[in-house]
């Protein structure tokens, strides 16, 4: 009989979320979807991944360890209004013993232009000591097979951006 917890995932490049709705609390008073509804549609396709990476909530609870996000950059490209379904993309761009840096993508599920992308790097962190700490060895070799899958992508033109006012001419 086949051991499920010994089975490898399978990386498809990048990683796509289940379909997601706007929920109708989540829209603000400009009449679009809040700024900070944005960070929770990316935080539950992160969810998603790290299921798949065997770092997810079971991880937490089993070995004490989880990750937190050490900085974020989102950018806000097209409005999203109530009910609108959404995937979002998670691209591992780099990691090592500590950190994963990722970058993810919002997109209308039915229309398919983006709306939004964050990208974030993130630290493993002990729950016990609340302190950075590697990742065992089982999860580096999980990783190292995701950022083999993600290095065919091209890397995202917006990686790497920072905030500027624009040149003055």
């Amino acid at each position: 009989m086949l051991d499920r917890t010994d089975l490898e995932p399978l990386f498809f490049a990048p990683f796509v979320s289940s379909v997601m709705r706007v929920e109708p609390a989540w829209i603000d008073y400009n009449g679009h979807l809040n700024m900070a509804y944005y960070n929770v549609l990316f935080d539950r396709c992160v969810d998603e991944a790290y299921e798949l990476l065997g770092i997810g909530a079971e991880y937490l609870s089993r070995q004490a360890h989880s990750t937190f996000t050490a900085e974020a950059h989102v950018r806000y490209l097209r409005e999203l209004h109530e009910g609108d379904p959404v995937r979002v993309t998670f691209q591992l761009l780099d990691c090592d013993e500590k950190r994963i840096h990722y970058f993810q993508q919002l997109f209308h599920a039915t229309e398919g232009w983006m709306s939004a992308t964050s990208e974030n790097m993130t630290l493993h962190v002990n729950m016990t000591s609340k302190k950075v700490a590697p990742f065992p060895d089982k999860v580096m070799r999980t990783l190292a097979r995701m950022k083999t899958a993600h290095a065919r992508l091209p890397r995202p033109e917006a990686a790497g951006r920072r905030i500027a006012m624009p040149a003055r001419g």
